[in-house]
């Protein structure tokens, strides 16, 4: 077995869908990013490549390349999960935190948890997503921004 975590952050600003987790929450500000800047999904990505030793996002879908722009990222997550198959990996199970001070995300996690399960091809009970606030402490908690940690366990085929 082994784990891996992940961790992303984006500035927010106007003018921009917010989606965390695959899902379009309701809010004044997106996040900003080359791709759909889901934080969360990021994470994720980047906690599953680094338990397998396989890099990171940054390396498969450079933010220089075109082709990723505006890409939504549960394609990514989806496209991660097979590069983990194929290095002969499956995934045990995700646990993540998204750090905002704002919007209030509680009535989004299920569909979080839903859209990743669905993509890592994994258990809903196998997805954790857990929201935090910083106490209105740092970028997050003056709400320049989002950030999400994620940690997931993976095993050998």
């Amino acid at each position: 077995m082994r784990i891996g975590h992940g961790y992303d952050v984006h500035k927010l600003t106007e003018g921009r869908a917010l989606i965390l987790g695959g899902v379009k929450i309701a809010h004044t500000k997106g996040l900003l990013g080359h791709s759909d800047a889901d934080v969360l999904v990021h994470a994720v990505m980047d906690s599953i490549l680094g338990a397998a030793a396989l890099g990171d996002i940054g390396q498969l879908f450079p933010d220089n390349d075109p082709e990723f722009k505006g890409a939504d990222s549960i394609k990514l997550l989806k496209k991660v999960c097979a590069v983990l198959e194929d290095s002969g990996y499956r995934i045990v199970n995700i646990d993540s935190t998204v750090i905002a001070q704002e919007p209030k995300l509680k009535s989004y996690i299920p569909a979080m948890r839903e859209n990743i399960s669905k993509a890592c091809k994994i258990a809903l009970h196998d997805v954790s997503v857990k929201a935090t606030t910083e106490e209105r402490l740092g970028f997050t908690g003056r709400c320049e921004g989002i950030a999400a940690h994620a940690v997931c366990l993976i095993d050998k085929i």
